[in-house]
């Protein structure tokens, strides 16, 4: 889940961010075509919700995000009094049956109320960004080939997936055959979706790391664990 925080400059800070979206994902099997997300306000003042559904591809190695008609969300806004909850429904509107497997997010913002702004409090905008899939039952399975390239003094991982399902990768970690190690965080790196591929750059070429020999590449996922040898894209070395 993605969190995008913008703050509007006052001289104190309320209404802080105690909305919360659940599921964070959601995965619908054909013939299903519809789901639902329950928005959950905890805080002690109301709360301007805003729904929307964005179609989701990789190109290039990175997500792309495009406004969507076949994937709706209803209500597409909603006010939720305090400690209230509210459900969204997400439904596949087209008629047309779905191939593989679609990806959408649905990008929920909690909006800056009127009443912040005329106590000149800080405004906090939230954006929750969920993961939705429509698929058929029987998928290709994800089958993801892991590559190294340099660019200038950047470090390049490429993921590329021919299988038909996305890959959900978390705590991703690269170590060569010095033992060093570089890690991408603990939490959340990304999904490779369906014959696509996802890139991670390291910015500067981490002093000691040397890619000439086997890299290895471990992660978490929703298929289980990754355990696998990046191959480098670099030509002969």
């Amino acid at each position: 889940m993605w969190v995008i925080v913008g703050i509007c400059i006052g001289p104190r800070l309320s209404f802080a961010a105690q909305l919360h979206v659940e599921p964070v994902l959601l995965e619908l099997s054909a013939p299903a075509a519809a789901g639902v997300l329950t928005l959950r306000n905890d805080d002690d003042v109301e709360a301007v919700v805003q729904t929307r559904v964005v179609r989701w591809s990789q190109s290039n190695g990175s997500d792309v995000l495009e406004p969507a008609t076949d994937v709706v969300a209803s209500p597409p806004l909603v006010t939720l009094a305090p400690h209230a909850d509210y459900v969204v429904r997400v439904v596949r509107v087209s008629k047309q049956p779905v191939r593989d497997e679609e990806s959408y997010r649905v990008i929920v913002d909690q909006l800056p109320t009127a009443r912040g702004w005329q106590n000149r409090s800080v405004n906090v905008l939230i954006r929750q960004s969920i993961p939705v899939f429509f698929r058929v039952r029987d998928l290709r399975p994800t089958r993801v080939l892991w590559t190294t390239r340099h660019e200038a003094n950047k470090l390049v991982l490429t993921a590329s997936n021919a299988g038909n399902e996305h890959l959900r990768i978390a705590s991703l970690r690269l170590r060569n055959s010095a033992g060093v190690t570089i890690s991408f965080g603990n939490g959340l790196a990304g999904y490779v979706l369906g014959q696509s591929f996802k890139s991670w750059t390291i910015p500067n070429h981490p002093t000691g790391f040397d890619t000439k020999g086997s890299v290895s590449v471990m992660a978490e996922s929703d298929k289980g664990p990754v355990s696998a040898f990046a191959q480098s894209s670099d030509g002969p070395q």
